[in-house]
């Protein structure tokens, strides 16, 4: 398949990431929104794993570590959607996952990027900070939390990639990540929001299941890529979920979207058509 129809299925990815992100953000209850997400993809990792092949032994400590480190970004992630706006704590957190990935890449996977290449990651991810403080700055608080996220969003894109990489089944590896991820989060919001189950299940729990399956499927996608080209292009490329949450706040959450921000996105759609363009990997 060509390097730009790949691309184009990460830009749906993407898309699915902004608007699932944006339905946690709403909801009235966020950890049980989550947690139906992942209950989502828990059912799914269970039904695929009569179908597709073991993961290879040697992906198993990357899968089980990634895991962890999906723990840890829902905790940032959750606790920054409270603490901050969607269009603040969202764009940094993804911001600096791209840049991350690159130098883990390059420095442990001896993924190195031509001069051009790594350019339209910057020349992304730039554009992607930026976005983050074209309102004036996120609120007190909210930065070390984003920032926080961004280092697990690198840690488990980089710990997936190797991972998915040597386990030999794309379907597979995702499977049992989505086991692993899905029964955690479940198990520690039956624990702690029981009574609130079917309550939330009763308002929000269509919004809950098509947010899952928009998790899942992007998520999938972005494995799926990562096994075909190199990770920072693809985790930058996913990364253009901002522009998409730039417009979602502007629509649904009535957010101003000025000239600063405008310029941030136009930046952020130059790193696209550059890696495109240089055909990464």
């Amino acid at each position: 398949m060509p390097n730009e129809a790949i691309y184009g299925v990460v830009l749906l990815a993407a898309l699915a990431h902004a608007l699932w992100n944006a339905m946690v953000k709403a909801s009235s209850d966020r950890l049980l929104t989550l947690a139906t997400i992942r209950a989502v993809g828990l059912v799914v990792g269970c039904l695929l794993v009569f179908f597709v092949p073991l993961p290879a032994p040697q992906s198993w400590p990357f899968l089980i570590a990634a895991v962890f480190v999906h723990y840890a970004y829902y905790t940032f992630m959750l606790h920054g959607y409270r603490v901050g706006d969607l269009s603040q704590v969202y764009p940094i957190a993804r911001g600096v996952a791209p840049l991350l990935v690159a130098a883990l890449a390059a420095s442990l996977a001896g993924e190195r990027l031509a001069g051009g290449q790594l350019a339209a990651v910057m020349l992304t991810s730039t554009g992607i900070v930026i976005l983050a403080f074209g309102r004036g700055g996120p609120r007190q608080g909210a930065v070390p939390i984003a920032l926080a996220t961004g280092v697990a969003i690198a840690g488990y894109t980089f710990l997936n990639g190797l991972g998915v990489r040597q386990g030999g089944t794309v379907l597979g590896y995702f499977a049992w990540l989505e086991i692993g991820t899905g029964t955690g989060v479940v198990l520690f919001t039956l624990l702690r929001r029981r009574a609130g189950i079917v309550v939330l299940g009763r308002a929000q729990g269509f919004r809950g299941i098509i947010a899952g399956f928009l998790s899942v499927g992007g998520y999938l996608a972005g494995l799926w890529a990562i096994t075909l080209l190199p990770m920072a292009p693809v985790t930058a490329m996913r990364e253009t979920s901002v522009v998409f949450g730039a417009i979602i706040g502007v629509v649904v959450f009535r957010e101003s979207l000025g000239p600063q921000r405008i310029a941030a996105a136009g930046l952020v759609a130059a790193g696209i058509m550059a890696l495109t363009l240089l055909g990464a990997g």
